[in-house]
């Protein structure tokens, strides 16, 4: 670009992180630093999710830290929920608390949302209470403080306390957003759910998944325990995950595109543990380059890894 405006450069930070590409947003705020001197919220909006994406805690820190004294740039709620979930995914869960408690500006529903989320991930029933409390006094009709601490509440064996959680948010009318994963396929868009039975080539991407299910069994997979699931009765559909949205998807994929081509996929949620490991696997038998944009960031699959190094 013949000028590059501070748009841009915030534009090119935030893309980086969104691919986990935490080292390069670094190094571009640096250059940033000497070609145009100045930023702006966004600027570090768009560093310390880059930061959390790549697990860079210690770069983290330090930004943060660094905003006002530095930078001059004061710290909003945004720039708290970046750290939060960058600590969260750390599970140093005390930690992000504390900054929580003690934050310069008023907490909003999505920094408490953080907090829970990463409660879901480290098991702590506990301060998960305390963080969906908030959640659901700040915001009545977040589905995502009932859904979480309903997950929270299955994972430790509490299954009756789960499914009352979830009989309540359904009896206060507040809905949960179902997975949907979407791929173009020859200029047509193709939308999959969980255990989708409407899409006119089932039979056959039933059968790629079952001859990849064999095949990723073979090669050492074995289905996570921690699986999403959503309403008590729902839960055994829901653990079978070999027929979540994604896998479909990917299936469906690979019975219409020629060996080796890539495949490109959009979902609406963040993409399950048990999914994120299967799709490892299956980038590795079927020899492709896979790419998976969840609600949080873009994952790379390629030969048995992904660009997120396990960590999202």
């Amino acid at each position: 670009m013949s000028t590059r405006t501070l748009i841009s450069w915030n534009a090119m930070i935030l893309g980086y992180g969104l691919h986990g590409l935490g080292y390069e947003a670094v190094k571009l705020l640096e250059q940033m630093c000497e070609e145009v001197g100045e930023m702006n919220d966004s600027t570090f909006v768009g560093l310390l999710s880059a930061c959390s994406h790549a697990g860079l805690i210690d770069h983290g820190h330090y930004y943060f830290e660094s905003m006002a004294p530095v930078y001059d740039v004061l710290p909003t709620v945004r720039h708290y929920t970046c750290l939060t979930d960058l600590l969260g995914r750390f599970g140093l869960l005390d930690e992000a608390e504390e900054l929580l408690n003690g934050m310069c500006c008023e907490p909003d529903v999505w920094v408490w949302t953080a907090l829970l989320g990463a409660c879901r991930v480290h098991g702590d029933l506990e301060r998960g209470e305390r963080a969906a409390k908030q959640v659901l006094l700040l915001d009545p009709d977040c589905s995502s403080g009932y859904v979480l601490l309903s997950n929270i509440y299955a994972d430790a064996g509490k299954s009756n306390t789960s499914a009352y959680l979830q009989q309540l948010r359904k009896s206060r009318g507040v809905h949960k957003q179902p997975g949907c994963t979407w791929i173009e396929m020859n200029d047509e868009l193709h939308a999959f759910i969980a255990n989708d039975k409407e899409h006119p080539q089932l039979k056959e991407i039933w059968e790629k998944l079952s001859s990849l299910s064999k095949q990723m069994e073979e090669a050492g997979y074995s289905p996570s325990e921690q699986i999403v699931p959503s309403d008590a009765h729902e839960l055994v559909e829901e653990r079978s995950s070999c027929y979540h949205s994604e896998r479909l998807a990917i299936a469906f994929g690979l019975i219409s595109t020629p060996p080796g081509s890539p495949l490109y996929l959009w979902k609406n949620l963040r993409v399950c543990r048990d999914c994120h490991i299967a799709t490892k696997f299956i980038s590795k038998i079927v020899g492709r380059r896979i790419v998976v944009r969840d609600c949080n960031r873009f994952h790379h699959f390629k030969d048995g890894s992904c660009s997120c190094r396990d960590f999202w």
